[in-house]
């Protein structure tokens, strides 16, 4: 049962650092950056971990 619960931490943790890296690539990748210039600047996707409770006082600095 240990494990099945470690494998599957285990593979949360993964998506999370392989979307960051992908995200980031692309953001400063030139294709990247062509892109956001040509059709400007997106906002960003609003994710479940924003909602963190360290995120939740940067407005007020």
């Amino acid at each position: 049962m240990k494990a099945i619960i470690f494998f599957i931490v285990g593979l949360f943790m993964l998506y999370i650092v392989i979307e960051t890296a992908v995200r980031k690539g692309i953001d400063h990748s030139k294709i990247g950056q062509l892109l956001e210039k040509k059709y400007g600047v997106k906002e960003d996707k609003k994710s479940f971990l924003d909602d963190d409770l360290d995120n939740e006082n940067k407005a007020d600095y």
